[in-house]
């Protein structure tokens, strides 16, 4: 894999961290700033929001700025964003400060996702998706755990400051390593590598991506999301991803409370989801390209069994954190396959298709945990999330039943 994509998933570890930082942070955040977890909870959707609006909207703006500009700029406003909310006193300006970091997150990732199938063959999208998004996979193994338990040491806010720190290598190695000459904007037609995938043409000088024989105009990529098979795929992945969040934002209370463990076991419980999650991409990098039908054949109906499961063991410590892991590896299997499949259905879209994948996957984050919210009041109690979970991963199934040739890629 070229080597521009390992810097651009630097930069995405850092704002994986941040995004899925808050299932460790909630309770702290709730008793600090003076609201019910539940409301806290609104700060996932707030970020969620954020993405699903700005991916687009930033993709676009972005379509005629150089992609080094582009993917610094979010970078810096990312880290800002998160210095502010690191000295709030406000449950309001904390939100709004999360929504600012989700547009920056959400440029930065069209962007990287556009240049990401720029850089390698056609027919190695998913791997490309698999390097970028391991950024996000590592946050959860590493940074989101890390930033738990420095809440636990040293409270929320010193998490948040972590993450405005982590941004700023990440920021210089955009600068100094992503080759891109300031005059070429993303999609603009550029010098044909020597060796295609490389990284640099064959005058010597590095390029972020292999030349777009076309640049479509902005209302051509926008008619795009007018096929079925893309609204489909895209619906898919935003279904399975809300599965995922409606448990992951509020997997804590369901260690602490139905488990009886330790606070400090919840970065235990994240450290085994983001190894799950990294084993899942990494599954779906595979395979996506190449056998996007078998995950989906194989890991929904294994997807949807977990999770009622998960919930009716959650009380047996080992089998809660075993199946914290197994449901991750499935949720990303799932889920990175189905949006490569909106890469590919995308392809005509060279510059919005990344948006559409992070639109997909964040209509999921932003629905999932406000459903699995309105699950917390319920008999269930902190079991409720893991039940929405069941039905959004049924609902999934049964949409992708009937459409089974294209998410095998066929005709």
């Amino acid at each position: 894999m070229p080597f521009p994509l390992y810097v651009l998933a630097l930069a995405v570890f850092a704002m994986g961290t941040s995004e899925f930082m808050l299932a460790g942070l909630l309770p702290d955040i709730a008793s600090g700033l003076g609201v019910g977890v539940g409301v806290a909870g609104a700060l996932t959707s707030a970020y969620a929001i954020g993405m699903v609006v700005g991916a687009p909207l930033m993709a676009a703006l972005a379509r005629r700025w150089p992609a080094r500009s582009s993917l610094l700029g979010c970078v810096l406003v990312f880290a800002a964003a998160h210095a502010l909310g690191a000295v709030t006193e406000s449950f309001t300006v904390l939100c709004a400060t999360r929504v600012v970091a989700a547009f920056a997150n959400a440029g930065f990732l069209a962007v990287a996702l556009a240049t990401a199938t720029t850089l390698v063959p056609a027919d190695r999208k998913g791997r490309a998706l698999a390097v970028l998004l391991s950024g996000t996979t590592v946050a959860t193994i590493a940074g989101v755990p890390g930033g738990s338990a420095l809440g636990a040491l040293l409270g929320w806010r010193a998490t948040f400051w972590a993450v405005a720190v982590l941004c700023l290598p990440a920021a210089l190695g955009i600068l100094i390593l992503i080759g891109v000459p300031a005059r070429l904007p993303i999609g603009h037609p550029q010098t044909v590598s020597e060796h295609p995938g490389s990284g640099h043409s064959g005058s010597g000088h590095p390029v972020i991506g292999r030349p777009v024989t076309g640049h479509p105009p902005l209302r051509a990529e926008l008619a795009q999301l007018k096929r079925p098979r893309l609204l489909l795929v895209m619906l898919l992945g935003a279904l399975v991803n809300a599965a995922t969040f409606a448990s992951l934002t509020f997997l804590a209370p369901v260690v602490t409370g139905t488990a009886g463990l330790d606070a400090l076991w919840v970065p235990v419980a994240l450290v085994l989801f983001g190894a799950g999650s990294f084993v899942g991409v990494t599954v779906a990098g595979r395979l996506a390209d190449r056998r996007p039908g078998l995950v989906v054949a194989v890991g929904g109906p294994l997807l949807l069994a977990g999770w009622p499961a998960l919930a009716l063991l959650a009380d047996r410590p080992v089998a809660l954190l075993t199946l914290v892991c197994v449901q991750a590896t499935l949720s990303f299997a799932l889920g990175g396959t189905l949006i490569t499949r909106v890469l590919y259905e995308a392809a005509d879209a060279p510059a919005m298709s990344g948006s559409y994948a992070t639109a997909a996957l964040n209509l999921g984050a932003t629905a999932g945990p406000l459903l699995a919210a309105t699950t917390l009041h319920s008999r269930a109690a902190e079991l409720g999330p893991l039940w929405a979970s069941t039905l959004l991963v049924a609902a999934a199934l049964l949409i992708a039943l009937p459409a089974r040739a294209v998410l095998a890629g066929r005709s």
